[in-house]
């Protein structure tokens, strides 16, 4: 069972009877083709919206579920064009341009169904006028762009191993002086360790690694079973290859899984945590794998690492060793094009890599 899947169906069940007949509606019409994470991002997008119809007085609604379809076929262009202003100046609700854009796209896709597909009793459209036909989206960033940006932001060669033993050893030196927090870090220190080791050495997405479970991991053959982002198949999961590099914190964490963790045997998760006031260990969240990987990345003097930041810095390596189709399918890419940001990262690890050497040898000369 995806357990993220789950929990996100869930919300999307607990979302939807709040929101009008009509979107309720389009939502199921895309039920069979996209996850119910990506459906609840469209209903928080429509929530935003929605109220912010309500808060401008673009609709006689008092609740959400009560904007009629009248409401959204006589917005205007200017109507569209402040609320892209409020998505990006009102404090509580500023977005960076990309989701902007995606916030735009969520309502686009909703207006196409309605005006496009979507037909009442007499065979007509629901929705008789589409603003967001009108509505250009600029594709906010290229994997020129998106290489750009990760620059510097990765782990390379050395310091892989490097944040690794920071973790093991050096992190514990710098906590001497805390006891409760040394504590906690002595109780989850081989657990932690090898959840990095982990991503680093497979390239794993943070929801991926959350629903492993202990019979996912074939250790003879280094892989691992996942279901990937996307594929709404839950009777398939992927075979993902994980390095040799990983198996020995793989192995740290098994030999001490069911006694420090106290994992009844119902539980099959991988990587568990102990909650406060609990007795037994239960699956870790996103949110806690996240936290604990930015609380190891600041004291490292990387603040700016995240577990996407790690699952980054191994396709940039496994990229130098590989072709482009080769690294898609180890990090489940939907499509090769998102997998080309690692062909311009590469470029310039490339260099920095020819003149380290193009350095050492001169070096050597001199010696």
């Amino acid at each position: 069972m995806n357990i993220i899947k789950l929990k996100d169906r869930e919300e999307l069940d607990a979302k939807l009877p709040h929101m009008p007949w009509y979107i309720e509606q389009f939502i199921h019409y895309k039920l069979p083709d996209l996850s119910p994470s990506s459906l609840v991002e469209y209903l928080r997008d429509y929530e935003t919206f929605l109220k912010w119809m309500m808060s401008e007085g673009l609709t006689a609604a008092a609740r959400l579920k009560d904007v009629q379809l009248t409401d959204l076929e006589v917005l205007k262009m200017e109507s569209i064009d402040n609320y892209r202003m409020f998505l990006s100046t009102y404090k509580p609700e500023r977005n960076n341009r990309t989701t902007i854009s995606r916030k735009l796209s969520s309502l686009r896709s909703l207006f196409h169904y309605l005006s496009q597909i979507a037909e009442d009793d007499d065979f007509y459209p629901l929705l008789k006028r589409n603003v967001m036909a009108k509505v250009a989206i600029k594709r906010t960033h290229k994997p020129k762009d998106t290489a750009a940006k990760l620059e510097g932001k990765l782990l390379q060669d050395e310091e892989i191993t490097e944040f690794l033993t920071y973790i093991k050893v050096h992190y514990g030196v710098e906590l001497a002086s805390n006891k409760q927090a040394m504590y906690a870090y002595e109780l989850n220190k081989i657990r932690d360790v090898c959840i990095i080791s982990f991503i680093l050495h497979s390239g794993l997405r943070v929801s991926e690694l959350v629903n492993l479970n202990v019979d996912d991991i074939d250790m003879k053959k280094k892989l691992c079973y996942v279901f990937r982002k996307g594929k709404n198949d839950d009777t398939f999961k992927t075979p993902v290859y994980f390095r040799q590099d990983a198996i020995d914190d793989l192995n740290s964490y098994l030999a001490l899984r069911e006694v420090r963790y106290k994992a009844p045997k119902r539980e099959k998760a991988l990587f568990l945590a102990i909650a406060n006031g609990k007795n037994e260990g239960s699956r870790m969240t996103k949110r806690a794998i996240q936290a604990m990987v930015i609380k190891y990345a600041k004291r490292f003097g990387k603040p700016y690492l995240s577990v996407h930041k790690l699952r980054h810095s191994f396709a940039t390596d496994y990229y130098l060793q590989n072709d482009i189709y080769k690294t898609q399918e180890q990090l489940g890419h939907a499509s090769p094009e998102t997998t080309q940001i690692y062909a311009h990262l590469t470029d310039k690890t490339m260099a920095e890599a020819i003149d380290r050497r193009s350095k050492e040898g001169k070096q050597e000369e001199r010696d």
